[in-house]
């Protein structure tokens, strides 16, 4: 069926911190324009298609979106990688990391 090559297709090598950035390009997860949601529409848009060829294209493109969700992960890992706790909170990231049990409360009382 696929194959998996532990490599991204196009090399992502940020080497800068930027809070600010990584807070926008999250929004590619899963925001209404992002690549799940497109992912999400071209699979819905398949089960419509009057032939195999038509549904086998758009099964490609949405397949294809999902992947997108890697690139736009591991760009987001290295805008935040060394930041700070104060780097996060000014990059507007701490609502997010709240928001999925890492609040970052919790992480200060595990440094301290």
């Amino acid at each position: 069926m696929w194959t998996y090559n532990k490599m991204l297709e196009y090399p992502i090598n940020i080497k800068e911190t930027n809070t600010e950035l990584a807070k926008n390009i999250i929004s590619q997860y899963g925001g209404p324009d992002g690549e799940l949601a497109a992912s999400l529409r071209y699979l819905s848009q398949r089960f419509g298609m009057p032939d195999q060829k038509s549904k086998a294209v758009l099964n490609d493109i949405a397949t294809e979106e999902l992947a997108h969700l890697e690139m736009v992960g591991t760009i987001v890992h290295q805008l935040t990688r060394n930041a700070s706790i104060e780097e996060v909170e000014a990059g507007g990231l701490s609502p997010y990391y709240t928001d999925h049990g890492v609040g970052l409360e919790s992480i200060q009382k595990e440094f301290n």
